[in-house]
């Protein structure tokens, strides 16, 4: 009943692989084409040869001139063959590749359009692994089918008619040797497709372990857990080894199998065919092109055996990364959904639940309502739902049950493209990818001028720090910032922001890497900054939200308390204690 599964699945991953080559159809026709012109003027060389050997008589009676006319069309035959081959290969590797570029960008795509949830419950390693590694497997096995399946297939069939021309009798005998051969390759393919999707899956575990262990290289070595990373390393590249070594050991098991088979398909036509010499059935040159087309009848059994076994392995990477197109994607926007305009910062959540995990309640029965201008703060200990109230306000994650309104809208009801261009995040985790800081501060406000860029980077105290780089403003910058301190990193982000200027700002520890000379300076700009504009900042330093019109004080994802600073200590409740915990001398 497994088994049966299994082929089942196979047989789906293998209709899928086919709707994306049915794009290329006409190279595929084409790559056909040139497989059977190469297939035939190959086999039509043993003919021409045996014709040679022929018109070599006896001593003293040789045909030079028949010979040599004979030799000259085998050369025509080859350069033929020769440009044939070379055409079919081009249609396959155009196939091959137009294929893994269209799954590659079909799969980037879908990553984009992932729910949140996904990305935050997959390893990114694992993810990476998928979309590079095992596309690339995947390329090799379907350029292996095409190359040699195509040939090996078209070589079988031509030799046995060129076979059946010549001698009855001896091609029966080939053929009823051949479907030994077949059973022993199907016998190893079908056992070795679990072998491969396990060496697959483990090689994506050990991708994921690495990608983790290099971003947080300084935590393993301020721990020095590097004896423990290196145990956990070789735990998974011990796994790997096995499942590769199995993989490899059983699939290679094909080759060896189907020569053997081959060896006696040979034997027999040799046989066969030197009795039938010996009655005047055949002629020498006969022989040899039988035997010539023996061997050449068996040959792409082996590879045919080969192929099949490395499209075991295309096909269980290429499950891996189907899976991974085929998620789930994050519900679109609303087919009536608006554009949020004429955005003041009215906010308003009403009766809303959400958890992450339907069995571990996080956020109950939470209502709050924000007036344009307000800034609204958010305390409480680690894991109360402050910044899980963040990623709802975004639409990052739509919540289980309530609403969240703007200016009177569910959010949900909104485009997410409008509803979040209204706010402006700088978050504790800074980001910022491969390229100049230009390009990093414009991304919000593309068209942004010159002069809005410097003030910008003025207001967030950042303009000092990138007038001293090599190029200023046109300094390359590597992944997540490259050299850059946390600090600089996080005023690059700051100053996003504030190139921007939305209506509605969040701020999510947004000075946590900053000194506390700089981050009274930013504090300053920010209170600019937020002066009419909507608010939500989360702090874990109370001091630096003191001034914040409207403090929520959160716990177990309910609200404690609410209130202004000096309300709140004076009704001397959590946020009086948690205040006191800070500044008590």
């Amino acid at each position: 009943m497994k088994e049966k599964g299994k082929k089942k699945q196979q047989a789906h991953t293998l209709k899928k692989v086919l709707a994306y080559i049915e794009k290329y159809k006409v190279f595929l026709v084409f790559s056909l084409v040139f497989a059977v012109a190469a297939v035939a003027s190959t086999l039509y060389i043993p003919v021409v040869t045996g014709q040679v050997i022929d018109h070599i008589l006896a001593p003293g009676q040789v045909d030079f001139a028949e010979i040599f006319r004979l030799l000259q069309k085998i050369g025509v035959i080859v350069a033929l063959t020769a440009l044939a081959q070379w055409l079919m290969n081009v249609c396959n590797n155009k196939i091959t590749y137009e294929v893994v570029q269209d799954i590659r960008r079909e799969a980037f795509a879908k990553i984009e359009i992932l729910p949140l949830k996904f990305i935050d419950s997959h390893s990114h390693g694992e993810l990476v692994s998928r979309v590079v590694a095992d596309v690339d497997q995947f390329a090799d096995g379907l350029l292996m089918g095409f190359s040699q399946l195509f040939t090996g297939v078209i070589t079988i069939l031509g030799t046995l008619l060129f076979m059946l021309s010549i001698n009855v009798k001896i091609s029966l005998v080939v053929v009823l040797i051949t479907p030994v051969s077949l059973f022993v390759a199907s016998f190893i393919a079908k056992r070795t497709f679990s072998m491969f999707m396990l060496q697959s899956t483990t090689r994506g575990e050990q991708t994921s372990f690495i990608n983790e262990m290099i971003e947080n290289q300084k935590v393993v070595q301020a721990f020095s857990k590097e004896e423990d990373a290196l145990g956990a390393f070789d735990e998974i590249n011990g796994r790997l080894e096995k499942a590769s070594l199995q993989a490899t050991f059983f699939s290679s098991l094909t080759n060896p199998s189907t020569r053997f088979v081959n060896s006696l398909v040979y034997t027999g036509v040799g046989l066969a065919g030197a009795f039938s010499a010996m009655r005047g059935a055949l002629t020498v040159g006969q022989l040899s092109c039988f035997l010539s087309y023996a061997n050449q009848y068996t040959k792409p059994f082996n590879e045919i055996s080969g192929v099949v076994t490395e499209l075991q392995n295309a096909l269980a990477c290429a499950e891996r990364i189907f899976h991974l197109i085929e998620e789930e994607p994050q519900a679109p926007d609303a087919g009536d959904a608006g554009a949020l305009a004429d955005v003041q910062g009215n906010v308003a959540l009403e009766r809303v639940c959400f958890s992450y995990a339907p069995e571990k309640k996080l956020i109950e029965d939470f209502n709050l309502k924000v007036r344009p201008g307000q800034r609204v703060a958010i305390v409480g200990p680690t894991g109360c739902g402050k910044t899980t109230i963040i990623n709802l306000l975004m639409r990052f994650y739509d919540v289980d049950s309530g609403s969240i309104q703007v200016e009177g809208q569910d959010i949900r009801s909104v485009t997410r493209k409008s509803l979040r261009e209204s706010y402006g995040m700088v978050l504790q985790e800074t980001w910022l990818k491969a390229g100049t800081i230009r390009e990093n501060l414009v991304m919000g406000k593309p068209e942004a001028t010159e002069e809005e860029l410097v003030a910008a980077a003025k207001a967030a105290h950042a303009h000092s720090f990138i007038k001293r780089l090599p190029k200023g403003y046109d300094t390359v910058i590597g992944e997540e910032g490259g050299s850059l301190s946390a600090g600089q990193k996080q005023l690059l982000c700051i100053a996003r922001v504030m190139l921007c200027l939305p209506p509605m700002l969040i701020l999510d520890e947004a000075t946590s890497s900053i000194d506390t000379r700089t981050e009274m300076k930013i504090q300053n700009a920010f209170a600019k900054m937020m002066q009419g504009r909507t608010s939500f900042i989360v702090a874990h330093r109370l001091s630096t939200i003191q001034e914040a019109d409207i403090i929520l004080v959160m716990k177990d994802g309910r609200i404690l308390e609410q209130g202004s600073h000096q309300e709140l200590l004076e009704q001397g409740g959590f946020y009086s204690e948690l205040y006191n915990s800070q500044f008590a001398v």
